[in-house]
């Protein structure tokens, strides 16, 4: 069950990705990959990198995966507007 929290954490903050700018690396869906593995790998590795058994999960779960998701959204950013070539520049 936490793995889903994990997700749906993600994907919730996934949804703030409108307010910025689209330099993602990959666009929008590469912010929501970005976002959504961020957040899993993350709450793994709070875990412990095992599955919790606390059935329903906590909040304490639930913001395992917030430094994840934000961490993947600001690399995914961060490779996406390094990659852009402005006009007159060289790459």
């Amino acid at each position: 069950m936490s793995v889903f929290v994990w997700s749906m954490v993600g994907i919730a903050l996934w949804h703030f990705a409108i307010f910025v700018p689209d330099r993602f690396a990959g666009g929008i869906v590469g912010a929501f990959l970005a976002a959504w593995l961020g957040g899993v790998v993350s709450g793994f590795a709070f875990e412990g990198f095992q599955l919790p058994i606390d059935n329903p999960p906590g909040m304490r779960h639930a913001l395992y995966a917030v430094p994840g998701a934000l961490a993947g959204l600001a690399a995914c950013y961060a490779a996406g507007a390094r990659a852009m070539v402005r006009p007159g520049e060289r790459a």
